[in-house]
C-alpha cells in the first residue's frame, strides 16, 4: 500500500496541473484519490452524464470523443500525466464528451471536493486550468471545422 501511495505520489508530482504542490499536498491527493482500472474499449464516462470526479492518467491512453449530428467524432487522444473530467466538476454541467480506453488504462479519480481545496488553497493552479482549457476549447474548435468542411464536401 505504502508503495502504491508513494508510486501516485511520484505520478502526480509529473501532472503539469499539480507539479507545484508541495509534497504534503501531493501525498493527500494520492491517499484521496482512487485508482481504477479500464479495459481496451471501456469508458470512464459518456457524453451527457453528470460528474463529479476527474481522473489523472497514470498508464495507458484514452480517446476523447464527442458526438456530433454527423456522428461520433475523436477529437484528441489523452496519455499518461493528462487529465480529463475537469470540465463538468468546474462548470456544473454534464460530461461534454466520452472518455474510452484504447488499451488498458489505470487512472487515479479525484472527487470534485478535492480538487476545489486545491484549486482554492492554490491559485496557481486555476491559471494551469484556465490554460488547459482554452488549448482544449482551440483543438476542439479546429475538429468541428474540419468536420463541418468534410460534411460541405459530401453535401456538395
Amino acid at each position: 500500500m505504502a508503495t502504491d501511495l508513494q508510486e501516485d505520489v511520484d505520478l502526480l508530482r509529473n501532472v503539469p496541473l499539480f507539479r507545484n504542490l508541495d509534497a504534503a499536498k501531493l501525498k493527500l491527493l494520492a491517499f484521496t484519490s482512487e485508482r481504477l482500472t479500464y479495459s481496451a474499449g471501456e469508458s470512464l464516462f459518456n457524453q451527457g452524464d453528470s460528474g463529479d470526479t476527474a481522473y489523472v492518467i497514470v498508464q495507458g491512453e484514452a480517446d476523447i470523443i464527442i458526438d456530433t449530428p454527423a456522428g461520433p467524432i475523436t477529437v484528441a487522444t489523452v496519455k499518461q500525466n493528462d487529465w480529463v473530467g475537469e470540465i463538468a466538476i468546474l462548470c456544473d454541467v454534464p460530461r461534454t464528451a466520452t472518455i474510452t480506453a484504447k488499451s488498458k488504462l489505470i487512472t487515479l479519480r479525484i472527487s470534485k471536493d478535492v480538487f476545489f481545496q486545491l484549486v482554492m488553497q492554490f491559485p496557481q493552479m486555476s491559471v494551469e486550468v484556465m490554460r488547459e482549457l482554452a488549448f482544449r476549447l482551440e483543438r476542439t474548435n479546429r475538429k468541428l471545422q474540419e468536420a463541418v468542411g468534410k460534411l460541405k464536401e459530401a453535401g456538395g
